[in-house]
């Protein structure tokens, strides 16, 4: 039997932690080791770093990870897989080499690109295609010993090392499918091991370690950590990642889709969770194509308000805010108010006696968002409502972009490996395709029989985590036992959903049922405006939208809490 392929993770994002990169080489064996370093966010920086200089776009902390850490990599023979290389995956390459040469280390480097269709989209600062990983799996099979990439998929770290490895094909929809699955738990990081998750007094996630998956040859994994790190790996934590940024039971992706409703996970011991039976299909006939374009200028100021009549306060400077935009003849394009009452009545310190204002105001004229509104809110100092402050002044304006997606054919799209020597390999794209049809909601367990309950918090009963994908969000949630589950599934409809969620209500919200995890996964559409670089809202990534829903009361069964 082939022995398992031992795949870490050292980067959930542009910015984590520094020294994971050592710490996954020193903290036990490995076979290879990813980083991801992108996400729609990071895009639009990197494109902001191109405009610039040209020689940049990509993610400079990793090679200063990779100066402390290139010679133990080569000592332990681990390859490393990252998509560090952004918007110019060839430079980031060529720095690799430079830096190789430097140390006297000798590593062989390669490069995936093609994902670049910039120049297809006029108007945007970047728009780029997400690949899957049989590039990187060619750069492997020629002998790579580092692998840069640009815009692949987050799964595809994964799968190209493990369709080099064990020689699986564009036809092994199901071992695919596996390693897909593996490369979601692994891609955020520390998510994976009690990260950012709901029951984390659990386990001790002071410093939780990165994670690691034991992939075998039919697609199956366990995904563990190293010995003696923190935080810790069990079925609930694995089932809040397999959730995240997901919708329904067809997970797409350029290699193949995955059905999320054929998971199963099994506790393998302390730290140890096996994910087997995942199915897949041939994948979708079209790839992804992220459009980052520029939207305008954005600014904000948050009015502190103070003790009592806290909405009469709020009433006269808006008011005021609002005739100073109309006399000034510069009211910017877009006005958005929030009161957030913070306060409480009769508090004991005066942070807790205040609620805030938020003014926030976008406008494709700096001017507008810069001078009107720092003039207009700082005039009213000694003219306004009593005990009138703010968090801080506004500043002249930052600039923010806009998310969207597009799809185009997978025959339209370069997928070039560039291996070691420099030879270039076209990539053959999928020939095999399914265009996505939507699978039939299962059907729900048994209901709990009628019984007393309780008003309580849903978190009590179960977990939840959300996140973003461009102006949507999603949020799923799971049970952590058979009987929660068989409450949770006929009690959070989309309608107690919309009532706990109120900016729900007038959106699109789609359900789907994945029985095998014990959840439901809810995609809301538009919550998020034109994506988290627009700023659209308090919370832009809906990172704790699943929080907020789990700190809602609902009558709960007795026999659960």
């Amino acid at each position: 039997m082939t022995a398992a392929l031992r795949i870490g993770n050292a980067s959930g994002f542009y910015g984590d932690r520094f020294d994971a990169l050592r710490e996954m080489l020193t903290g036990g064996p490995l076979d290879v080791l990813t980083g991801d370093y992108l996400a729609e966010l990071t895009m639009l920086i990197l494109g902001r770093d191109r405009l610039k200089d040209p020689t940049a776009g990509y993610a400079r902390t990793f090679l200063r990870q990779l100066e402390e850490t290139l010679g133990l990599a080569h000592e332990r023979g681990v390859k490393i897989v990252t998509n560090a290389g952004g918007l110019n995956p060839a430079g980031l390459a060529a720095a690799v080499r430079e830096l190789a040469d430097r140390l006297g280390v000798p590593v062989r480097v390669a490069h995936v690109e093609g994902d670049d269709l910039t120049a297809r989209y006029p108007g945007t600062l970047a728009a780029h295609a997400y690949l899957g990983g049989f590039g990187i799996a060619e750069c492997l099979r020629a002998g790579a010993d580092i692998v840069v990439t640009g815009r692949v998929t987050d799964a595809a770290l994964v799968t190209g090392p493990a369709a080099a490895h064990f020689g699986w094909g564009p036809g092994d929809h199901d071992r695919l499918a596996g390693a897909v699955v593996a490369g979601h738990v692994l891609e955020c990081g520390t998510q994976a091991t009690g990260g950012n998750y709901a029951f984390f007094q659990d386990g001790d996630v002071r410093r939780p370690g990165f994670p690691l998956a034991e992939l075998h040859e039919d697609g199956s994994c366990v995904v563990t950590k190293h010995d003696g790190t923190g935080g810790f790996v069990d079925v609930g934590t694995v089932t809040a990642q397999l959730l995240y940024e997901t919708a329904g039971a067809r997970y797409a992706g350029p290699d193949v889709t995955a059905r999320l409703d054929t998971v199963r996970l099994t506790q393998d011991g302390p730290d140890r969770v096996r994910i087997d039976g995942v199915r897949g299909e041939a994948p979708p006939p079209t790839l992804k194509v992220g459009l980052n374009t520029f939207g305008g200028f954005r600014n904000e100021v948050a009015f502190v308000l103070t003790g009592l009549d806290v909405e009469a306060k709020a009433a006269l400077v808006r008011a005021q805010m609002e005739d100073a935009f109309d006399r000034a003849k510069s009211r910017p394009a877009d006005v958005r108010w929030d009161l957030v009452r913070t306060d409480r009545a009769d508090a004991d310190t005066e942070e807790t006696a205040s609620a805030l204002l938020r003014l926030v105001v976008r406008d494709p004229d700096q001017a507008a968002v810069g001078r009107a509104l720092s003039g207009a809110a700082i005039e009213l100092a000694l003219a306004s409502y009593p005990g009138f402050n703010v968090l801080a002044p506004p500043g002249k304006g930052a600039p923010y972009g806009v998310f969207e997606a597009d799809h185009v054919p997978q025959g339209e799209v370069p997928h070039v490996a560039v291996l070691p020597e420099g030879r270039r390999i076209d990539v053959e794209p999928a020939s095999d395709t399914r265009p996505l049809v939507h699978v039939p909601e299962p059907s729900l367990p048994e209901p709990l029989p009628a019984g007393p309950v309780r008003r309580a918090p849903l978190g009590l009963v179960a977990g939840a985590r959300s996140g973003d994908k461009g102006g949507d969000a999603n949020v799923g949630v799971w049970a952590r036992t058979d009987d929660a589950w068989r409450w949770l599934a006929h009690e959070l409809t989309v309608e107690r959903f919309r009532e706990l969620i109120p900016e729900s209500a007038p959106l699109t919200v789609v359900r789907h049922v994945l029985p095998g995890l014990r959840a439901l996964n809810f995609v809301v559409e538009g919550v998020l405006g034109a994506g988290v670089a627009s700023q659209h809202r308090f919370d832009p990534q809906a990172k704790a939208l699943g929080e907020w829903l789990r700190s809602r009361h609902l009558d709960i069964p007795e026999a659960l809490l």
